[in-house]
């Protein structure tokens, strides 16, 4: 994998309800998507209703595979290792771009046409995305316009149309925190 290891402190509840550490290690799931060059995804944990349900000593629901979007009416938190980019995505077909995002569960999500498109993984999701940059600089694209997001700044990703590209060189590690969400008739 591309950075250091990070711990997931789950707490919970003992027997008479005092507040306990339940698990402290590694996210148990950790996959790279898109090949070699790809990001890497560190499943952190995920909710599966609003409001959460909280219990004394559950786990989190189980879930086969990586999932780009949270479940439906819940929320989900990962880490991804994205590295620098090279030359190889220019190359990239439509047809590819959605089998990248067919990885995680989402060949719709994907926008790119082909000719024209602002960056080979545009992508769009029916979600409410805080992406917190960790470690490193990344690119966010948008339909119009792009910034630098460094260390630091948080990015409200609120189901539009964008792109991360990865121009600095260094590996960025960006926190997302993905909450369900519906588009208004205007959106879809």
């Amino acid at each position: 994998m591309s950075a250091a290891p990070f711990r997931r402190i789950v707490t919970g509840h003992n027997a008479k309800g005092a507040a306990i550490i339940q698990e402290d290690a590694p996210p148990p799931r950790v996959r790279r998507i898109g090949g070699e060059r790809g990001p890497v995804f560190y499943e952190v944990w995920n909710t599966r209703e609003t409001p959460a349900r909280i219990d004394a000593a559950s786990g989190e629901p189980p879930e086969e595979g990586i999932v780009l979007a949270p479940p439906k009416n819940g929320t989900r938190i990962r880490v991804l290792d994205i590295p620098p980019e090279d030359g190889s995505l220019e190359q990239i077909s439509a047809e590819e771009a959605r089998a990248h995002f067919a990885e995680v569960g989402a060949a719709g999500a994907s926008s790119h046409s082909g000719t024209g498109s602002r960056h080979a993984y545009m992508h769009r999701t029916e979600t409410i995305d805080y992406g917190i940059v960790l470690q490193g600089e990344i690119t966010l694209i948008m339909d119009e316009g792009e910034t630098v997001v460094r260390a630091g700044d948080i990015v409200v990703q609120r189901g539009t149309n964008h792109g991360w590209a990865n121009r600095s060189g260094k590996n960025c590690r960006i926190a997302f925190i993905l909450i369900d969400g519906a588009f208004e008739p205007e959106l879809r």
